[in-house]
């Protein structure tokens, strides 16, 4: 069977994966579901969390045409989940319930610690024997597929020798990113990193990096760009993917030649025939 998680396939195939934030609603969901990110990450941090809503917007995303002519199930984008909770709250129920509605993968903000790292990776997998391969983490996940098995367009047991993190299992479908956004979590990212198995991805925290900082949403600071700069040294040193969670046609250059391979880009929603309307009206 073809990946289906279009994230993972770009990554271990070498190339680089693009996607973007959305609200989890519906009608953000429609706009992306014809684009051509790799990517779609429900952002449910700084939105309020309502899994009927979430539910809602993954089935809003699927467009059948474009699975039709693709030939495979995987959708496009590839749905990811943001959750609410920092990586110190834990929050294993936010990624179940997320996880069981048909998510590929989880975001968890503010990841600070070994042990916070270990909570995230162990959430998204399902349990298993000690002494069995890929034991660690151990998995927490509860177990509910049927829902995320229908919307993966498979049967119970095809989803479950799917549904594990990837690189730890090779044919995992599930991507695990842990973003790091204050000096702590930067201090302890080699540890996180040597001790903690089934890491997908580390995308840096741009937004709160800067406020501990004293810099708040000076980007290009010194004091960002060391900190960015010690984040993709440290994720490179571990062979670990690095994403950028800003990236601009300004920038998009210099993102590239620093080693990002997940790149986040926001769309742009423009007003032209207003903007000439008001011009031509003497309104500007």
């Amino acid at each position: 069977m073809a990946r289906l998680n279009s994230v993972i396939g770009a990554l271990e195939s070498g190339q680089h994966a693009f996607a973007a934030f959305a609200a989890p609603e519906p009608a953000a969901a429609l706009d992306f579901a014809t684009t051509d990110y790799d990517g779609l990450v429900f952002e449910s941090e700084h939105k309020p969390w309502d899994a009927t809503t979430l539910r809602d917007s993954l089935q809003y995303l699927l467009n059948r045409r474009r699975i039709f002519e693709a030939g495979t199930l995987a959708p496009s984008p590839t749905p990811l989940v943001r959750v609410p909770v920092n990586g110190a709250e834990h929050g294993q129920w936010h990624a179940k319930q997320a996880l069981d509605l048909g998510a590929y993968g989880i975001v968890w903000p503010h990841i600070s610690r070994v042990e916070e790292a270990r909570n995230a990776v162990a959430a998204c997998r399902y349990p298993r024997l000690p002494g069995e391969d890929r034991f660690d983490p151990p998995g927490l996940r509860g177990d509910a597929p049927a829902a995320a098995a229908r919307y993966w367009g498979l049967s119970n047991d095809e989803y479950y020798a799917k549904a594990d993190v990837w690189p730890l299992a090779p044919d995992g479908e599930i991507l695990v990113v842990i973003q790091i956004e204050d000096q702590l979590g930067i201090e302890n990212l080699p540890a996180i990193l040597d001790e903690v198995p089934g890491i997908g991805l580390i995308l840096i925290g741009e937004g709160d990096l800067s406020q501990e900082l004293g810099v708040p949403r000076q980007l290009d600071h010194p004091l960002m760009v060391e900190a960015r700069s010690r984040i993709v040294k440290i994720c490179h040193e571990h062979g670990v993917v690095v994403g950028h969670p800003h990236v601009t046609p300004s920038n998009l250059e210099q993102v590239l030649d620093e080693g990002y391979r997940f790149l986040m880009s926001a769309p742009v929603r423009s007003y032209p025939g207003l903007e000439l309307g008001r011009k031509l009206t003497g309104r500007s």
